[in-house]
Order: C-alpha cells, then structure tokens, then sequence
C-alpha cells in the first residue's frame, strides 16, 4: 500500500461509508488515535505525517465493526486491502 494523500482519502473513505466520523484533532493520545464506538467517531491526532495516519487508521479498522456488503464495490476493495495490510503486520510481529 503506498503512503500517499490519495490513499489516505480512499482509507477515509471506507470509514465514511461504514457511517464513522474521523476528526483530526489535538490530544495525548497514548497511541495516536481514539475511538468513541457509540458515536461511531474516530478522532487521530491532528500532527501524525499522511504515512502515520495511514498506518494508523490500518490498525483501528479491523476493530470496528464495519459490514463490507454495505460498502460500495471500490470501497469494498479498499477494505479489503486494509485488512490484509493489518494481517499481515500481524504476522511480522
């Protein structure tokens, strides 16, 4: 996956069509993000580089729930790949 701004926009929008606000704001957060499940709102922070919010949004989708059936078909691939991505940074650990 590369670390580009269009990426990053296509990574959005997978949380965009799953009906998950993603805000960019300021806070110590310990690991970059937070998530407020019930109002279905992702907040990173606001100073991460495209690569860190990339990276960063690739370890939080797999723990939301998100229905893939509901996504458009393009948007469907993009989470698809995401969750590989996830799977296999998993798997160099």
């Amino acid at each position: 996956m590369k670390y580009t701004q269009a990426t990053l926009d296509k990574i959005e929008k997978v949380l965009d069509e799953a009906e998950y606000i993603t805000r960019y704001e300021r806070g110590t957060f310990q690991s970059g993000y937070c998530i407020l499940e019930q109002k279905k709102v992702v907040v990173l922070n606001k100073f991460l580089q495209v690569e860190g919010r990339i990276n960063t949004l690739i370890d939080i989708i797999p723990q939301l729930k998100i229905t893939p059936e509901l996504l458009t078909p393009e948007t469907r691939k993009t989470y698809e790949e995401v969750m590989a991505a996830y799977e296999a940074a998993g798997e160099k650990e």
